[in-house]
């Protein structure tokens, strides 16, 4: 494996190459948070939907498998959106389009729940106590009085942009880092000035921006899946690049096996975005869902109602009834071991496929 010469997020994060995992909300395994950090990149963590004791016990499974930095991520609330909180008869008119995926699946239609998500104030509380290298954040800007108790514990806070106002608001928020989120990226975009859809600013023209805007180190995300996309973010500006989907694509990953089954074929070249899984913008494969749900429920309901099928269609190797989260590179994503994928990303000489 080649050995990279140090850069300013290296040395920030106190890690030897310049790989960032990508964080996948609901699909991120301790396994491969692990592997990457081992190896001496930055392991991300995804912790969406996990309430403070969930947080403490990943944080402790992690410590238990590397000693390497790593870091923890977290969904902000949109400035704006306003958490739904249906009666019953506004649940259930949300509810009716999904009842025949349910039926499907032979399982029973949920009722409403207390809640869709645990306070992000509870998961704001139990990082800090967890105390992670990093903590990365999306969807917004991270609330000041939280910033500097992060800096206080020695944490670096690394910010998500999707523009370049977007990062030049993280850094004005404090962000020690700023990850430039193209559109080829896969799942949800993770925008919050503007709507997700007024943001799709791909990574070739939005990195080169934000490197010029800010004065903080700028990790490029979307569409890098080899060697040659790690060296054009570098070329771009980049000093760090963090990828996504060829990791999602490894056995180490939490992802179902008919989802890893899907990446790195000549099909997953096509992608759509989608609020039909989640209420949210999200870039994915094509399937069912994406083409029968037009009129989903706002997040985190619609969220949280496919939640309760999705597994069972994980299991049973149904990708039509599953999130295929993937970006554009997606067809290059053809490593199946996530060390051979990590000493791939950072060699100029071309390498079969394990």
């Amino acid at each position: 494996m080649s050995r990279s010469a140090p850069t300013s997020f290296t040395r920030l994060l106190g890690i030897e190459q310049p790989i960032v995992l990508g964080a996948f909300g609901g699909l991120s395994s301790v396994e491969l948070t692990a592997v990457v950090s081992e190896e001496g990149g930055l392991g991300s963590y995804g912790l969406y939907g996990y309430d403070a004791v969930r947080i403490r016990e990943t944080a402790a499974a992690l410590r238990a498998r590397t000693d390497r930095p790593f870091a923890l991520n977290l969904w902000l609330p949109v400035p704006g959106e306003v958490a739904p909180q249906p009666d019953d008869e506004a649940f259930a008119r949300h509810l009716d389009p999904l009842r025949r995926y349910f039926d499907e699946l032979g399982l029973p239609h949920p009722d409403r729940p207390e809640h869709y998500l645990p306070p992000v104030e509870e998961q704001l509380e139990a990082v800090l106590e967890a105390r992670p290298a990093a903590v990365s954040v999306v969807f917004g800007l991270p609330d000041p009085g939280f910033v500097d108790a992060a800096h206080a514990l020695g944490i670096r806070l690394i910010g998500t942009a999707t523009t370049v106002e977007e990062a030049v608001a993280l850094e004005a928020a404090g962000a020690d880092a700023i990850v430039a989120s193209g559109a080829e990226a896969g799942g949800h975009r993770v925008s919050f000035l503007r709507p997700a859809e007024e943001s799709l600013v791909g990574l070739f023209s939005l990195l080169p921006q934000v490197a010029d805007a800010v004065g903080v180190p700028v990790v490029a995300a979307g569409g890098i899946a080899d060697a040659r996309g790690v060296r054009a973010a570098f070329e771009l500006g980049a000093v760090a690049v963090q990828v996504g989907t060829a990791f999602l694509a490894t056995g180490q990953s939490a992802a179902s096996a008919a989802h890893r089954d899907a990446l790195g074929t000549p099909e997953s070249r096509s992608t759509v975005l989608t609020r039909a899984l989640s209420g949210r913008l999200a870039r994915g494969l094509p399937n069912r869902l994406t083409q029968e749900i037009s009129d989903p429920a706002p997040f985190p309901v619609q969220n949280w109602l496919t939640g309760r099928f999705r597994p069972t269609a994980a299991e049973r190797g149904d990708r039509e009834l599953l999130s295929l989260w993937a970006g554009q590179s997606a067809a290059l994503a053809r490593h199946t071991d996530a060390r051979t994928l990590f000493h791939a990303l950072l060699t100029d000489s071309a390498a079969d496929p394990a």
